[in-house]
């Protein structure tokens, strides 16, 4: 049988029970990584398995709710007790919030976003860092949008905030043979679209899976 291009590699996917991340985790197995998929929702993971199982791929589950610390750093002591590194990490998580005018954000829903899409995307990539690092190709990748739409503000300022910190990485790993990638997929048909453009018609959207594709195989491959 002719190997896979990722095959023996190991891949962590946070934010991985639906839209671009289920799309990623997909990909990755179908390439040959052994996933191992992230996110609060069993339902969205199982259902997940079940397609990367269905098409003769490996995945791990791991439900956790990664605003919290223990819970990420478990899950990298986890993953480098049993396997000793991780290869590629593809960060998919996101939080947003219900749309409002910038005057009125939320004290609630500002706190919401900056847990989840700021302070843990932070922990994430320092606890990460060493468990990929180990690696003889260490990939990380993320994805950006330019938000300049309305009513959007705290989704807009903690995507900014991941942006910052992600092109901080770049600078800073490029005599490193960690590659870090920032992508920017299409409009796609997704959960968190819809939040933004409820009613929007999804046949003129890019589908997920199709996104995938095309941003992780240059990258990736």
């Amino acid at each position: 049988m002719t190997q896979k291009p990722l095959e023996n590699r190991i891949a962590l996917v946070t934010g991985a029970s639906r839209g671009l991340g289920a799309a990623s985790a997909e990909w990755l197995a179908a390439q040959g990584a052994h996933v191992v998929a992230v996110a609060r929702t069993i339902g969205g993971l199982e259902e997940l398995d079940d397609r990367i199982k269905a098409a003769g791929g490996q995945a791990t589950l791991a439900k956790m709710d990664l605003t919290d610390d223990d819970a990420i750093a478990h899950l990298c002591r986890s993953l480098h007790d049993r396997w000793g590194r991780a290869d590629i990490w593809v960060h998919a998580m996101i939080h947003v919030t219900a749309l409002t005018p910038a005057p009125h954000i939320q004290a609630k829903d500002l706190d919401k976003v900056i847990a989840a899409n700021i302070r843990a995307f932070s922990r994430l990539l320092t606890n990460i860092e060493p468990l990929i690092l180990p690696s003889d190709a260490p990939q990380a990748v993320f994805f950006d949008d330019d938000w300049d739409e309305k009513f959007a503000g705290a989704y807009a300022m903690s995507k900014a905030a991941q942006r910052a910190l992600v092109q901080c990485w770049q600078a800073e790993s490029v005599k490193a043979p960690l590659n870090v990638h920032l992508l920017r997929p299409a409009p796609m048909h997704t959960a968190t679209r819809a939040r933004f453009y409820p009613g929007e018609d999804r046949s003129k959207l890019a589908d997920p899976r199709a996104e995938a594709a095309r941003l992780l195989a240059p990258a990736l491959l």
